[in-house]
């Protein structure tokens, strides 16, 4: 076993071989442009998109001219909330997410509602789900676009997207999803869960980062919205610039496959996760965050009571995990999705999140629950509350 071991999956993933060994040769020998329509060079890469975009959207249960390929879901979320409240300004100026959001999701919020959009924050429970009927009731006449992240990334809940999408479609109002950390690694489809907008990173799931997709419908309701980045007609007209060619075959690559992995990697995931959770759950000090039951099948979150979380990352300098999302893991500020699932700022600031995937050892898991609880362990005997109790007890 090689240390040290890898357990930050949902921060990003290694690229898988088989991707790297499709993206190779659109770096050197087809390297052309996928707009250049007069030789040969840039066939090959058009078709080499065509075929990553059938296969993006053949993970999601879309079709493929539905699918903008973007540099990552961070910009697929700009490109949606802004340009749905660009284009949908005269209906109305309310726009509903939840508190638990990515910062990509609350930062470009906080922008639009600076430009006079109302955004109403739906809190959540202790579990981090939002309540539906809370959803249904903050939906007004001026509700132009519902933004619900499909799966937590730091303590992995699994919203009921679902049912968030047809209260939407019933109240006519557009529903976006951040799917991020759930496409590759749980089943998607973008019909059944009445998802328009919908947004995708490929390095979440063994692509290269840089590389990423929005899927926009095209039906049944057709989503027409601004354009955000200007200077070129590619992606119908949607966003402008060269396309990353490499990028997008290696994206489709991992698609396809997670598509044909994807079932035997989360009966697999599944059995690592809840091992380590039930051996790590036998300490005291210990709180499982996020739902016990609905959750990415690859993500665990603690918190550890009485003990420095700096500490115990310092003791566990053989494993590599963290202590929140990696866009706010430079913060000394507690989880925002910790304190909004009720966790105290103490508690919320001793969380440790470990996640793992595809190339996750069974005895990588074993190792790393080990040395988590023989670390714990030890800090707790170190404690000032462990050493006040015990001389009380004297």
């Amino acid at each position: 076993m090689k240390l040290p071991v890898y357990l930050d999956y949902n921060a990003t993933t290694p690229v898988d071989p088989r991707v790297l060994e499709e993206m190779i040769p659109y770096f050197c020998s087809a390297f052309g442009n996928a707009s250049s329509s007069n030789h040969k060079f840039g066939w090959e890469a058009e078709q080499a998109v065509a075929v990553a975009r059938k296969r993006t959207a053949d993970l999601i249960g879309a079709i493929p001219r539905d699918i903008v390929f973007t540099s990552g879901s961070t910009e697929a979320i700009n490109i949606s909330l802004k340009g749905i409240a660009e284009t949908y300004s005269e209906k109305g100026n309310h726009i509903i997410t939840c508190t638990t959001e990515h910062k990509a999701v609350l930062e470009t919020c906080k922008y639009l509602e600076d430009r006079g959009f109302e955004v109403t924050y739906l809190e959540v429970d202790g579990d981090g789900l939002i309540d539906t009927n809370e959803l249904e009731k903050a939906i007004t006449n001026k509700t132009i676009l519902v933004s619900i992240m499909l799966a937590n990334n730091e303590i992995g809940t699994i919203q009921p997207v679902e049912e968030i999408g047809k209260i939407c479609r019933e109240n006519s109002v557009l529903f976006h999803t951040d799917a991020t950390q759930a496409v590759g690694k749980i089943p998607v489809n973008v019909d059944e869960m009445n998802i328009d907008l919908m947004s995708i990173s490929a390095h979440k799931f063994y692509g290269p980062k840089g590389s990423g997709a929005l899927y926009v419908r095209g039906r049944n309701p057709r989503v027409t919205f601004s354009k955000q980045t200007h200077g070129g007609s590619q992606e119908k007209g949607l966003r402008g610039g060269t396309l990353n060619v490499p990028g997008i075959v290696g994206l489709g690559k991992a698609c396809e496959l997670s598509a044909e992995e994807m079932e035997n990697e989360i009966e697999l995931h599944v059995r690592k996760r809840d091992s380590l959770i039930e051996k790590v759950l036998q300490l005291e000090n210990a709180t499982l965050n996020g739902h016990p039951t609905k959750r990415l099948p690859n993500n665990i979150n603690f918190c550890f009571s009485m003990i420095d979380i700096n500490a115990l990352i310092g003791d566990l300098n053989d494993l590599a995990m963290s202590t929140g999302s990696a866009c706010t893991s430079a913060s000394m500020e507690p989880s925002h999705v910790l304190t909004a699932i009720g966790r105290p700022h103490e508690l919320a600031g001793s969380s440790l999140r470990l996640s793992f995937g595809r190339f996750t050892k069974e005895e990588e898991i074993d190792y790393a629950s080990e040395r988590l609880v023989t670390a714990v362990q030890r800090l707790l005997q170190e404690s000032p509350q462990s050493i006040i109790s015990k001389s009380k007890s004297n």
